[in-house]
C-alpha cells in the first residue's frame, strides 16, 4: 500500500466525495466503512468516463481484493473533499485501481485523508466466471491513463 507521500499527479479522474449527513458516526466523522462505498461510487463514475464502450448491462467485474489506509478524518468541516481514481495496472483477467481522498486545508494545501486499492476481475455475465479483459477495454483504459 502507498503512503501519505503518494504522488497524486498520476490521478487523471476525480469527483466530489458525496458525503451525506448519515455518513457521520458517533465520533462526528465519516465512518470507516463508508470509504469503501465512496470507492465504489468513484469506480462506477471512472468506468463511465474512461471507457466510451463500457455497458453495465453487458460487462462486469467483481472485486477480488480491496484495502484502505486512513490518515486524517473527514468531518462536516472538511473543505471540498474529492476522490481521485485511477487504473494503475492491467493484467490478463484483472485490473488494479487506486483511490486517494483529498481535501483543501486551511492554508489552501491539499490534505490526504485516505488511500485505497482494489483488484477488479473481469467476468462473463452469463457464466459468472473470470475471462480475459477484452482488447477494446484494455485499449480504452490504457489510453485514458497513458499506460
Amino acid at each position: 500500500m502507498a503512503s501519505q507521500s503518494t504522488d497524486l499527479s498520476n490521478f487523471k479522474f476525480s469527483m466530489p466525495v458525496p458525503i451525506r449527513w448519515n455518513d457521520m458516526d458517533a465520533l462526528g466523522h465519516i465512518n470507516n466503512v463508508l470509504y469503501f462505498e465512496y470507492f465504489q461510487i468513484a469506480r462506477g463514475e471512472y468506468m463511465n468516463t474512461a471507457s466510451k464502450s463500457w455497458d453495465w448491462t453487458k460487462h462486469m467485474f467483481v472485486i477480488a481484493h480491496i484495502e484502505c489506509d486512513y490518515f486524517k478524518e473527514i468531518n462536516p468541516f472538511t473543505k471540498d473533499p474529492l476522490i481521485k481514481t485511477r487504473v494503475s495496472g492491467i493484467s490478463n483477467k484483472s485490473f488494479d485501481m487506486e483511490y486517494a481522498i483529498v481535501s483543501t486545508g486551511k492554508d489552501g494545501e491539499q490534505v490526504l485523508h485516505a488511500i485505497g486499492k482494489n483488484v477488479n476481475v473481469y467476468i462473463d455475465m452469463t457464466t459468472k466466471k473470470s475471462e480475459t479483459i477484452p482488447d477494446w477495454l484494455r485499449e480504452e483504459l490504457s489510453h485514458f491513463e497513458g499506460l
